[in-house]
């Protein structure tokens, strides 16, 4: 069971109250707490600076705002405070690719 910590306050930036996401301001790892809109939050992993985190919890289909606007579509189920990034977001407007384990391969998820 990992151990929970939790984040400097502030670890998380709201860019726009209509987002759907939370910008990380520092590296956060799983287990740390944090606060969403006054929910307190267990992160399930880690999130590196300048990743994306769930606001509240998504559903596939469910589009992801940031800045006040679109950016993509969940893939699959995002909880509240889970790292939102290409294992489970898809661009609505460029083709989306995951760097795999051995750097070599991509793999595009979105024909044109």
């Amino acid at each position: 069971m990992p151990s929970t910590t939790s984040a400097q306050a502030g670890s998380l930036l709201l860019m726009s109250r209509e987002d759907n996401c939370l910008i990380a301001r520092l590296d956060l790892k799983a287990g740390d707490t944090v606060v969403i809109d006054d929910r307190t939050v267990i992160l399930p992993g880690d999130v590196r600076l300048g990743h994306k985190v769930a606001r509240r919890d998504l559903a596939p289909g469910d589009k992801i705002v940031r800045y006040g606007a679109i950016i993509g579509t969940a893939t699959s189920r995002i909880a509240a405070g889970a790292h939102i990034h290409t294992h489970n977001l898809e661009s609505d407007y460029i083709p989306t690719y995951t760097l795999e384990q051995d750097g070599h391969h991509f793999i595009g998820s979105k024909a044109p």
